[in-house]
């Protein structure tokens, strides 16, 4: 399935929040969102077409999977930020037709998975926008997904980071 515009409300519908299971009330655009979120795009999607959906999508539904997170507001742009790097190196090295990832939030972490590659994920002077993604997570790898490519996997800090 390929995001779009206008099936964006089918997917937040079918998810579920934390605070919303616990009888907390959810945003009211998103009403029942899950600890996480998936997408794929097709080969239709140039890599900054690919970039601005996806971001675009998971910022829709992030508020809610982050609500009652400590730092929400921050770890939601460091989540974007590092989402739209990964898209963006994917698309351009896509293994497969799609390009799929998901942001998934314990508590601790936000993890995010985006694959998959042709290759591994090349080193931060060979693709710049790779500081980002090392600045702002903890931990960083790979594996091979289904496709037989790589997908990369994340994990974002809820809690900033010791100094």
């Amino acid at each position: 399935m390929t995001i779009s515009d206008a099936t964006w409300p089918l997917w937040a519908s079918s998810l579920r929040t934390a605070a919303a299971r616990q009888g907390a009330a959810a945003p009211q655009a998103l009403p029942d969102v899950e600890s996480s979120i998936e997408f794929r795009l097709g080969p239709e999607h140039t890599p900054a077409q690919s970039m601005r959906r996806a971001r675009g999508f998971v910022a829709r539904v992030l508020p809610a999977l982050l609500a009652g997170a400590p730092n929400a507001n921050v770890v939601g742009e460091a989540t974007l930020a590092v989402l739209t790097e990964l898209v963006d190196v994917t698309a351009r090295n896509r293994a497969g037709i799609d390009l799929s990832g998901r942001v998934s939030y314990d508590g601790d972490h936000v993890l995010i998975t985006v694959g998959e590659m042709d290759q591994t994920l090349p080193s931060s002077g060979e693709e710049p926008g790779l500081y980002i993604v090392h600045r702002l997570t903890d931990e960083t790898g790979q594996y091979r997904g289904d496709e037989g490519g790589y997908v990369t996997w994340v994990s974002v800090p809820v809690r900033s980071k010791a100094h």
